[in-house]
């Protein structure tokens, strides 16, 4: 299947990614509000996030650049000393931004 790259192509696509991900987010409730939570499916949801944000930042950790791994790097430190996601996650981005802004070549 082809969709031009014209602008009606590229609202189609918003439109359907739009319809996808509305699906997504609704089936998934709706389907859990037939699911008895039971500690051991409780523990399941907490730990999934995580899980998928693992899956996500392990392999830019080993082929991402300088930048990236500066990122990965100062938001574990961050993260660790104070407990919160937000600064960790604003100081990734710092540094991130400041390893590509100065030209820092990778490994």
């Amino acid at each position: 299947m082809n969709i031009e790259t014209t602008t009606a192509g590229i609202l189609a696509l918003i439109a359907i990614m739009t319809i996808v991900t509305m699906v997504t987010r609704f089936g998934g409730v709706f389907l859990m509000s037939f699911v008895t939570i039971s500690p051991r499916i409780e523990s399941f949801i907490n730990t999934m996030a995580s899980s998928v944000l693992i899956a996500i930042i392990v392999p830019m950790a080993f082929s991402g650049d300088a930048g990236s791994l500066a990122a990965l790097v100062v938001t574990a430190v961050v993260m660790l000393a104070t407990k919160k996601p937000l600064p960790a996650i604003a100081a990734g981005i710092v540094a991130a931004g400041l390893v590509r802004y100065t030209g820092i070549a990778g490994f």
